[in-house]
């Protein structure tokens, strides 16, 4: 009689599976399963369709659950056939590893640890990406992966390719996924995020063999391209849809904008002139007519000069939808001073000509330059001389 692996108590009393996708990688997956089975027999492995003698290694392990099918259809997939299963045997949440030995199963206790006092978030397993045999592009792709994660969402995070993970299956049951291959870990990551479910980290080991016995099913161009393209979707449905819809909920809870003003304004640790600097900038990238890349361009340019990207993001919702046909509006009448004849009401007449478009584009694109830079301005003095009288005054009232 075999001995009852280590954890195995908890996994069963929170409902926790290990769950092993797995395409071709024969060579290394006993060892991972061995290792996984000493810590709990929970587990269960997504056979992508592979064309290696997988099949006979899994046969040795007839504790284990599998689902198995053909053709090859992309780990996205293999993790969404797994959440399924997993859910239907009745498991609450999913550790994923990965089959190719670059996790250690000794840090599984970690996300237990980890889930008691968040039962509720994704927890992704950060590695330390400076270590021996890291492969450059690797680095480069997780940076790359981390500044678009924050861009979406708002979250920075150490580790946003990781596939050692934890899910919590319930909370995610609903969700719908487009992603088929590997970006769908960066898909589902947004997403929940998206939909409130807290993403979190926990400190895990990993192993990268030397470059002549790795192997990687990552395909650069074709899987870097189909990244990019989703990251262009949901940088798009972020500034659309995501912060403006935070902003509101942000505006009308209670105490909340209060609360965050509070403590971005007052927070030591910046200047006065920095923080009105961010304000005002903010204000000038939500005017500045170049819809759909304002967001994108203001915290590229925060963090290009060191402003406080927090404030200026917020600055610059002064477009949400509501507001945009005010902007609009206002940036037809500042642009008057431009023209010899007023364009404003150009744009509701029947006989538009190619000339009166030209005359209208320009009234409206020389308008709302000078409307952002004018309420850039102002919204950059007004906040510099509230907070060089309330901030005086907290300091004044702690000491």
């Amino acid at each position: 009689m075999e001995p009852t692996p280590t954890y195995d108590p908890q996994f069963s009393a929170g409902k926790i599976c290990v769950l092993v996708p797995t395409y071709n990688n024969a060579g290394t997956l006993a060892d991972v399963l061995r290792s996984v089975l000493s810590y709990t027999s929970h587990v269960i492995v997504v056979n992508d369709g592979a064309t290696d003698h997988t099949a006979e290694v899994l046969a040795a392990f007839p504790q284990v659950s599998v689902v198995s099918y053909l053709p090859n259809q992309g780990k996205g997939i293999a993790l969404r056939r797994g959440f399924k299963y997993a859910i239907e045997q009745g498991y609450d949440y999913a550790i994923t590893i990965d089959a190719d030995g670059q996790h250690f199963a000794s840090d599984l206790p970690v996300f237990l640890e980890k889930l008691e006092t968040e039962p509720k978030a994704i927890l992704i397993g950060a590695r330390n990406l400076q270590q021996e045999n890291m492969p450059g592009k690797n680095t480069f792709a997780n940076k790359f992966s981390n500044f678009w994660f924050y861009v979406e969402t708002g979250l920075k995070g150490p580790d946003t390719q990781s596939g050692y993970r934890l899910y919590p299956l319930h909370a995610m049951k609903k969700m719908r996924f487009a992603c088929r291959k590997y970006e769908f870990e960066i898909e589902v990551l947004v997403k929940s995020s998206w939909k409130g479910i807290k993403v979190d980290w926990v400190p895990v080991q990993v192993y990268y063999p030397p470059a002549d016995e790795r192997v990687s099913h990552f395909r650069p161009f074709r899987d870097f391209s189909r990244i990019s393209v989703l990251n262009t979707v949901l940088v798009t449905i972020a500034f659309l849809y995501i912060h403006p819809r935070n902003f509101i909920r942000l505006l009308f809870s209670k105490g909340g904008l209060k609360q965050v003003l509070k403590n971005l304004l007052m927070s030591p640790g910046e200047s006065n002139g920095r923080k009105a600097l961010s304000v005002g900038f903010g204000v000038f990238m939500g005017i500045v007519p170049i819809w759909g890349f304002q967001m994108l361009v203001a915290i590229a340019l925060a963090a290009l000069w060191r402003l406080n990207k927090a404030l200026v993001i917020i600055a610059a919702n002064i477009s949400i939808p509501p507001m945009i046909p005010l902007i609009i509006y206002l940036s037809f009448l500042t642009g008057r001073m431009y023209v010899a004849e007023d364009a404003t009401w150009l744009i509701f007449s029947k006989e538009l000509t190619i000339d009166s478009m030209k005359q209208n584009l320009f009234q409206y694109i020389t308008g709302a330059i000078t409307l952002a830079v004018i309420a850039g301005l102002l919204a950059g003095t007004v906040t510099y001389l509230l907070l060089s009288v309330f901030r005086k005054k907290r300091v004044a009232v702690n000491h």
